[in-house]
């Protein structure tokens, strides 16, 4: 992703690079006793899903927005990738988890496949779903329900895919969603999970570390009024597992056919897994 010449992005200042240094620690999947990760933070295990519950609320109504400025309109056909790989049908009942605003669900519905189940713990993240699927339309086909990732409220066996989009990295307990997924998916059914992942072409990280982790809070402070925000979500990308290890994680929790592909030079990866 660039927005200025990448000379421009080659020098980070001394007191940047100590942040950026943070960036490097193992990261983490989850919680432990020492508490879990929000950002380059560590909190109480308990306190984390109402931070991140407050980081989305405050910027639900730009959220939209805001991507298209940080991604430069990028997350649009990373999404198309996504839905791409899923291969939409008729009749394909899909849950897409924390996907409050409606992006995957619109562009599943728009391929054939539904019903389709919004679940998101963010009211305020659905509320704009909702309007936006009013205002496109969509009446019939597709539920919005509150709920979390960890503890879905969706039947055993009963969906053929789950699909969650730059979500995962904010729960609590990766593995407990991941398990979760498995729980609520059919046998044969498809999980898929789009999220920001681990550069793979060295020459880009330190270009995308200074974008991210400098200029994004910028961009977040002028236009959503929250720099915080996006400091957290910066920082949350680079305490999520890279590539391998969130693919290890996923057969772990008894997914199998793991695959993933890098999006953008791994800024982004899709993972795919099915139940067997």
């Amino acid at each position: 992703m660039k927005c200025r010449p990448p000379s421009l992005f080659w020098r980070v200042p001394a007191p940047w690079a100590t942040v950026a240094a943070m960036s490097s620690r193992p990261t983490g999947a989850g919680a432990d006793a020492s508490g879990t990760d929000f950002g380059f933070r560590r909190v109480p295990a308990a306190e984390k899903a109402s931070l991140v519950r407050d980081v989305f609320d405050s910027v639900a109504p730009r959220y939209d927005l805001m991507n298209d400025l940080m991604s430069l309109g990028v997350h649009r056909l990373w999404k198309d990738a996504f839905v791409d790989w899923l291969a939409p049908r008729p009749g394909m009942a899909v849950l897409d988890v924390g996907g409050g605003t409606g992006d995957i669900a619109f562009r599943v519905m728009r391929r054939g496949a539904g019903p389709v189940t919004v679940c998101d713990i963010n009211q305020a993240m659905l509320d704009v779903g909702r309007d936006r699927a009013v205002d496109q339309g969509i009446l019939d086909g597709i539920t919005w329900i509150t709920g979390d990732a960890e503890d879905l409220p969706v039947e055993d066996a009963s969906v053929d895919a789950l699909t969650i989009a730059f979500c995962i990295r904010n729960v609590t307990h990766v593995d407990r969603a991941l398990a979760e997924a498995r729980r609520v998916l059919r046998p044969g059914g498809r999980f898929l999970c789009l999220e920001f992942s681990r550069i793979a072409v060295p020459a880009l990280e330190s270009l995308y570390d200074a974008y991210s982790l400098r200029l994004l809070p910028t961009i977040g402070r002028v236009v959503a009024r929250d720099a915080d925000a996006y400091r957290y979500l910066a920082e949350s990308i680079r305490r999520f597992p890279d590539q391998e290890a969130f693919a290890a994680m996923i057969a772990d929790a008894g997914l199998d056919q793991v695959r993933h592909r890098n999006l953008s030079g791994g800024i982004a990866a899709i993972h795919s897994a099915w139940r067997t």
